[in-house]
């Protein structure tokens, strides 16, 4: 007989008592006890991040509107459709922040004591370039090592700051190649 309870407990190697555990603590949302990182630090990081990509999307904003010349257009239109991106990645991380029973910091009086990246206000085109082509190496290093200290302990996490790190080494590839 207790050889059929381990049976059951053990269906197709998952562990079904903790499965059906993770229907207690409603309240937790998206958070079971079978989550593995640390949430405190993940959500510090992830409010780390999001300051960043709001800085990015001023940044991108503000050059967009200020960048002049007949033939600065297409960098305009790239200048927008990053801060469109960055706005969807700072969607993505308050999100994310709130799934972990977090609260998205979007303070602008500490903005850019948080953000990794710097604001910048130049005003001719490669100086927006290289101000944003730095931005961008920053925040790929930040996600990179905020992939490290995650590890495998938080794959939604994990995977989706992988998307985000992706989106801007293109970033980044577009502002080198303007520049070139």
């Amino acid at each position: 007989m207790h050889e059929v309870n381990k049976a059951q407990a053990q269906h197709n190697g998952l562990d079904i008592a903790a499965i059906r555990e993770a229907a207690k603590n409603m309240g937790e949302g998206a958070v079971t006890a079978g989550y593995q990182g640390s949430r405190e630090e993940v959500i510090a990081m992830l409010n780390g991040a999001l300051a960043t990509e709001l800085v990015c999307i001023l940044r991108y904003k503000r050059h967009y509107y200020t960048a002049s010349g007949i033939h600065n257009s297409p960098i305009k239109a790239e200048f927008l459709q990053h801060a469109a991106e960055e706005q969807a990645h700072a969607d993505l991380l308050a999100e994310r922040i709130v799934q972990l029973n977090g609260k998205p910091d979007f303070n602008p009086a500490t903005l850019m004591a948080r953000s990794h990246a710097e604001y910048n206000d130049a005003d001719d085109i490669r100086g927006m370039l290289t101000a944003n082509l730095i931005a961008e190496r920053v925040a790929i290093e930040s996600y990179r090592q905020m992939l490290e200290k995650i590890g495998e302990s938080d794959p939604t996490t994990r995977h989706m700051l992988v998307g985000i790190m992706a989106k801007e080494e293109e970033h980044a590839d577009d502002m080198r190649d303007l520049l070139a």
